[in-house]
């Protein structure tokens, strides 16, 4: 009964070792050879003026959030215009795929309206 999954857990061990190999082989053959300079916590040239766990702006987020949305929205797009040769040629569901994907544009439409009058897209 589990000897099907023998060639999984066979996977699952291959891909744990490739994932572990460099860096037990980063241990130990790379130089150990720490100093004041190396264990700073910058070495960019000057010493820290702020705090590293500074407060971002909120209206960052927003424009990633809305970036990442339509970015994904996008995605979908692509594989409908690669096969829409295919979905005018087929009668049945010609006028289907082409209204099932002017809703998709329409709500896509709405979304960036509604984000623009909210001025989620406006930086300062």
């Amino acid at each position: 009964m589990l000897e099907g999954y023998f060639p999984v857990l066979v996977f699952i061990l291959i891909g744990v070792a490739f994932g572990l190999m460099p860096v037990m082989m980063g241990m130990l053959v790379a130089p150990h050879r720490p100093d004041s300079e190396k264990l700073s916590p910058y070495e960019c040239g000057f010493e820290a003026f702020e705090d590293a766990r500074m407060k971002f702006d909120v209206r960052y987020y927003l424009i990633a959030i809305i970036f990442i949305l339509f970015d994904l929205e996008v995605a979908f797009l692509l594989p409908w215009a690669t096969i829409f040769k295919e979905i005018v040629e087929t009668e049945s569901v010609k006028w289907f795929g082409f209204i099932e994907m002017l809703v998709f544009i329409a709500i896509l439409v709405v979304g960036y309206v509604y984000a623009w009058a909210k001025g989620a897209l406006d930086w300062e």
